[in-house]
């Protein structure tokens, strides 16, 4: 998931990093190249709540933190199916 207060091509950035820093924190997950989907939400508010959420559930995250932007954290990577963010839009640039 990834901030929609960020420029579009911040957004996109973002996501990336946090895919990057999942399979870093996560060297031995078993992906792939399936498939990815970036999910928007609204601010680093937002991010923080789910966040919390998901480590409640214990599903694995990984948030990535920009130096770049004051060390805002800027997106979420999480790898689940269990139809937790089917509530969350996909991330529109438009």
């Amino acid at each position: 998931m990834v901030r929609k207060d960020l420029s579009p091509i911040q957004q996109a950035v973002q996501a990336g990093h946090a895919v990057a820093e999942y399979l870093l924190k996560y060297p031995m997950t078993s992906w792939d190249n399936g498939t990815l989907v970036y999910l928007g939400i609204r601010d680093e508010r937002e991010l923080d709540k789910w966040e919390r959420k998901l480590q409640r559930m214990d599903v694995s995250t990984a948030v990535f933190i920009e130096p770049d932007i004051g060390d805002q954290r800027t997106a979420l990577a999480a790898a689940s199916a269990n139809g937790i963010f089917k509530n969350l839009r996909l991330l529109d640039f438009s």
